[in-house]
């Protein structure tokens, strides 16, 4: 299995960027995943992507250009660590659609994890 991009944001570009793959989640869910991303980027800058790596854990990920001098890498990590933080619920919805629609888990033994 290869990382797989929900969503992103790019500041140099001024673009959002949503994986088509995921266009049955609810219309809210992408609202919010689209306002995280491009008010993340607005406040720090660079690229920010929410995605799945190969073992299909939720990743947040925050790059910037080599030449961007305004980018703040600690900031970045900070926002990081809020967004998940504030964002928790929606990010567990988000791995349990990932799971059971790209992924083709079973849901009931997703049910059961939660027990």
């Amino acid at each position: 299995m290869e990382e797989v991009v929900v969503c992103g944001a790019n500041a140099y570009e001024e673009k959002y960027y949503f994986n088509p793959v995921f266009d049955k989640i609810p219309e809210s869910l992408k609202n919010e995943l689209h306002i995280i991303c491009v008010l993340f980027t607005e406040e720090v800058g660079g690229i920010f992507t929410i995605g799945f790596d190969e073992e299909g854990e939720l990743k947040l990920m925050t790059q910037a250009s080599d030449e961007d001098c305004l980018y703040d890498e600690i900031a970045a990590g900070l926002l990081v660590s809020k967004v998940r933080a504030t964002r928790q619920e929606l990010f567990e919805s988000l791995s349990l659609f990932y799971r059971a629609f790209v992924l083709k888990e079973n849901i009931a033994d997703m049910l059961e994890e939660e027990e």
